[in-house]
């Protein structure tokens, strides 16, 4: 999904009181939206969660991006 599109549903969802977070795989773009929550992770496009049958990173990238969901100090872009 587009990362523009992402950030600004995260603003609709947010605003319905809603607490969201993002994947990014493309810094610059989401540091333009800004986002409430998101985290970056430098992966080629399409892998977001890294490559298949790596579970144990696959299992970092989500807990540091629902790590994320108990900030208040929004905008938040973390790198992975």
């Amino acid at each position: 999904m587009c990362h523009q599109s992402v950030g600004l549903i995260q603003r609709a969802i947010e605003y319905a009181s809603i607490t969201t977070v993002s994947i990014s795989l493309l810094r610059e773009i989401t540091e333009k939206i800004r986002p409430p929550r998101a985290l970056f992770v430098a992966r080629p496009l399409g892998y977001p969660l890294g490559e298949p049958d790596n579970p144990n990173l696959q299992t970092r990238i989500m807990r540091a991006a629902f790590a994320l969901l108990p900030r208040t100090d929004v905008p938040v872009l973390e790198n992975f």
